[in-house]
């Protein structure tokens, strides 16, 4: 069975995610994944703005993280997503949260989105946001993903 498609996102951690501890608040790995999210996106030639403009939003239903180990301040983070699922309405992302050269996880998690019209009621996704959301990339273990690296705040 052919792997999920795999891109990766660069995120530096600033000063302000950080606790007390200098640990990165738990809550801020769910705007990591939104971050990586519009990045994909982005990649894949079109933006969330877009996607809405064309009549489609996408909010998050369900969010899930699972912290194993402890990101700090200053971390240069790669976080991976995949689309985990596409449904007629909904769809699932999945995603992993490294430092950048280190292959201990720091976070798994994934998101589930439904699709709504502008009045908020579930549509089908558009053909066009399928294709989009089921491009294929390389995979996985085959070194970097899909296009190059995004980083913010380095």
């Amino acid at each position: 069975m052919p792997r999920p498609a795999m891109f990766e996102a660069r995120l530096r951690v600033i000063y302000g995610d950080t606790d007390q501890m200098g640990v990165v608040y738990y809550a801020n790995y769910l705007r990591y994944f939104e971050f990586a999210r519009s990045e994909l996106i982005r990649a894949r030639g079109r933006s969330y703005q877009e996607i809405e403009r064309g009549g489609s939003y996408l909010p998050v239903i369900e969010a899930h993280a699972q912290y194993r180990a402890p990101a700090r301040y200053d971390d240069l983070l790669v976080i991976r997503i995949h689309v985990q699922q596409l449904r007629r309405a909904s769809l699932t992302f999945g995603y992993e949260v490294r430092r950048d050269g280190d292959p201990e996880v720091l976070c798994t998690g994934h998101t589930v989105h439904a699709c709504l019209n502008a009045q908020g009621r579930p549509i089908r996704f558009p053909p066009a946001l399928v294709e989009l959301l089921q491009e294929r990339g390389p995979n996985p273990d085959a070194g970097p993903a899909t296009p190059g690296p995004t980083e913010r705040g380095a």
